[in-house]
């Protein structure tokens, strides 16, 4: 069974709180967070304050990815404010920090994760699996919402799953971008078990059918 995190990137902000109550009253269990600083990304986004406010209004659980550099800088922030799951790119600093970060996080009661970009093989990975509860594969490049599933990137979802299968059966493997009904289940025959949806989800016309289809 799949679980969809709903991306508030594609939320209205004007209507921001109204949004993610909605998004649970039409079933979904988890929202996706995306923070950007405009460096590791060309778009910037919100800060731990944000975060820190989502979690003061909902029960969710918070899947916070980071999408700046030197995540060590920030992870503790977030952490604090309240993410459950917090993950970061493995291309944003040196694989010294990227461990470092990841025993941060885990230290403060939260599920860490790595990220990978498209461009990224899935051996960059292999240093990380057995320490983390998320791996997250982007089927876009990373910065911006409503880009179109990049469908090449299953071969190496299909390489991840079989990586954390033989070495922490227990960690999640989640999809973000270009996420919706159909490539969902491209996603899922590939091993992802966890989806992010943003447009697909938030434009919907029938949210709670979508969360059914996505988590079948």
């Amino acid at each position: 069974m799949a679980i969809l995190a709903p991306s508030i990137l594609s939320a209205d902000y004007m209507h921001f709180h109204e949004d993610m109550d909605r998004a649970k009253c039409d079933g979904a269990k988890w929202l996706h967070v995306d923070i950007m600083d405009g460096h590791f990304v060309p778009n910037i986004t919100f800060g731990y304050g944000w975060v820190k406010a989502m979690r003061k209004i909902t029960d969710l659980t918070l899947d916070v990815h980071l999408m700046i550099d030197t995540p060590i800088k920030y992870a503790e922030e977030f952490c604090k404010a309240g993410a459950d799951y917090l993950t970061i790119h493995v291309e944003a600093d040196t694989p010294e920090n990227i461990h470092k970060t990841i025993d941060l996080i885990r230290a403060l009661g939260v599920k860490p994760g790595v990220v990978v970009k498209p461009n990224t093989p899935a051996e960059a990975v292999a240093p990380y699996i057995e320490k983390v509860d998320m791996v997250l594969v982007m089927t876009v490049e990373p910065g911006f919402g409503g880009q179109k599933f990049m469908a090449h990137m299953m071969p190496k979802l299909k390489e991840l799953r079989q990586m954390i299968d033989e070495k922490n059966p227990g960690c999640h493997l989640e999809v973000d971008g270009g996420v919706d009904l159909i490539t969902a289940e491209t996603c899922k025959e590939n091993g992802a078990d966890v989806l992010v949806a943003g447009s697909a989800f938030f434009g919907s016309k029938d949210r709670p059918a979508f969360v059914t289809a996505i988590e079948k």
